[in-house]
């Protein structure tokens, strides 16, 4: 196992900026506000020589248990369990404060190593604060500047130093390349139960809930066994109208790293209100996974309090099949996270839809299937001629793409296309995933 590393330290003292300095990329978000992170971030993370996992948390509060302050900080005690090493983070600029006593001492209670970390060290002032940092009982603080990259090499030293042994044992383990996980977002309206779902499939308390709307702010990523298969679940933030959403703020950078985890995502579960299902914020968030060319799975959650499920499955299918006519077939499951009703089906329609978004239809077969439905329903005329389809061929999957060679490409009406598509779908059980289709004109390469 690789060595991991758990970021610490109260609120807006640079944590985020530094996992995403370590892990190379803006994986979490960061802004001014106190307490933008919340569900703690993993993330591969190099310094020189040294590649560890880093952990991103929320920052420490002081609070009651039952609060969100204080369900934060059990957040930050879970990842610790987890982790061989923590860095805690203080503002070199603000000098010390009260808080940072307090976690300090909390911190040296749970008994890992950990290395002391000034962050803001950029100049002179902030470098003379090393010497007040001592009275935190936590060594010699590593000054660095996690906006500007400096101080690197000494952190690198100083977690080589802490966790020499563990850095040791991972260079020994043989290397394996792992396969690569399903990845799947979990994607919705807030207040959904989008996090307390994947919680339930991990069978503890991995992501942070509660009653407070918008607990979720980043798109957290866990990796997870199921039957021997590796999946990424994504939890992301719930997704409101773009109108109600204040241009610039907060939620703004949340609904940008949701939608961001959508076009990566290989299969998207749009979780939606049993009691309230296919609202319009649904449907524009189908839309958009279908766009991006994402295969759908959708969950009714809360099926537990609807009072006539015959009827309202049947109106949740009709309605997927009239407002989301370009995706036919799509899986609609009733669930309830709260009573494990209908998850033991979720897994199963996720990996057949990822399956089905991976097919690769035979050329022989599919202009097989190309010629009877051009018998059976012909192009439309323009300018007074027949429009002539003469091949077809899959240029790629994920999603399946197809390209037909075609007399007067610009001819091909949209309704034309959409009743190759349904036809695609029903010959090569291609239900619920997008397809492109792509008419060209030119002539046939395979001739």
């Amino acid at each position: 196992m690789p060595l991991s590393v758990a970021i610490v330290g109260r609120p807006n003292v640079g944590k985020s900026t530094l996992f995403n300095r370590l892990v190379g990329r803006r994986q979490a978000l960061v802004d001014p506000t106190p307490g933008v992170t919340r569900d703690r971030m993993e993330g591969a993370a190099r310094i020189g020589p040294v590649e560890f996992r880093a952990i991103d948390t929320a920052g420490l509060a002081d609070g009651p248990e039952a609060s969100l302050e204080g369900r934060l900080r059990q957040q930050t005690g879970a990842a610790l369990v987890e982790t061989d090493l923590a860095l805690m983070l203080i503002d070199a600029k603000a000098g010390l404060t009260a808080l940072d006593r307090h976690f300090a001492s909390w911190l040296r209670r749970q008994g890992k190593p950990v290395v002391l970390v000034a962050n803001k060290a950029e100049g002179l002032a902030a470098l003379s604060f090393a010497s007040e940092a001592w009275a935190l009982g936590l060594g010699a603080p590593v000054p660095i500047s996690a906006q500007n990259g400096e101080g690197f090499a000494d952190l690198a030293a100083a977690i080589e130093a802490a966790a020499g042994p563990l850095i040791a044992e991972d260079e020994a383990a043989p290397e394996e390349a792992p396969a690569p996980p399903l990845r799947l977002v979990v994607a919705g309206r807030p207040n959904v139960g989008k996090s307390s779902l994947i919680n339930r499939l991990l069978e503890h308390e991995r992501l942070l809930t509660g009653p407070e709307p918008g607990v979720t702010r980043d798109a957290v990523a866990v990796v997870w066994q199921w039957r021997g298969r590796k999946i990424e679940l994504v939890d992301t933030a719930g997704l409101r109208r773009r109108a109600r959403i204040d241009p610039g703020g907060l939620e703004q950078l949340s609904s940008r790293s949701a939608l961001a985890a959508l076009r990566r995502a290989e299969v998207v579960l749009l979780l939606v209100d049993g009691s309230a299902p296919l609202e319009r914020q649904d449907l524009a968030i189908a839309n958009r996974a279908i766009e991006a060319g994402r295969a759908l799975v959708i969950a009714a959650n809360k099926w537990d309090l609807v009072t006539e499920p015959g009827a309202a499955l049947r109106e949740l299918r009709e309605r997927v099949e009239t407002r989301l006519p370009q995706i036919k077939g799509v899986d609609c499951l009733p669930v309830s996270v709260l009573t494990g009703k209908g998850l033991n089906r979720l897994l199963p329609a996720v990996i057949q839809a990822q399956e089905r978004w991976s097919t690769r239809v035979p050329t022989a077969a599919l202009n097989r299937w190309l010629e009877q439905a051009l018998a059976e329903h012909p192009p439309p005329m323009a300018k007074g001629r027949r429009v002539k389809i003469r091949y077809a061929t899959q240029v790629s999957t994920r999603p399946p793409t197809f390209v037909l060679f075609v007399s007067q490409a610009n001819a091909l009406p949209e309704s034309y296309l959409r009743y190759l598509a349904n036809g695609l779908r029903e010959t090569f059980s291609l239900a619920g995933v997008p397809l492109r289709l792509l008419p060209r004109t030119g002539a046939n390469p395979y001739i």
